[in-house]
């Protein structure tokens, strides 16, 4: 699995809808909405090196309010991070 994460700068009026269009593309797995210099990230998550060009270049960098982009892709992880648990706490079936 190779994950990438996309630093995305939209028009500022458009954020939650680029957002929603982003997070609809397959291989993108998550989006963000941030503070600071960029306006969303997105995380990309794909089998194989070429698939973030499908993804990254052909699919999101086209989404019509996006801007600009700097991908960085990950060579390793170090944590590893239970979600479902985490959003979990407190819930009690």
């Amino acid at each position: 699995m190779i994950t990438a994460f996309v630093l995305i700068k939209t028009d500022a009026s458009r954020i939650p809808e680029t957002a929603e269009e982003i997070s609809a593309i397959e291989g993108i797995s998550e989006v963000y909405s941030v503070t600071g210099e960029w306006d969303l990230i997105a995380v990309a998550r794909v089998a194989q090196h070429e698939d973030l060009a499908d993804v990254i270049a052909d699919k999101l960098s086209k989404v019509p309010a996006v801007v600009h982009t700097t991908t960085h892709i990950a060579f390793r992880a170090y944590s590893q991070h239970d979600l479902d648990a985490a959003f979990a706490l407190g819930f009690e079936e």
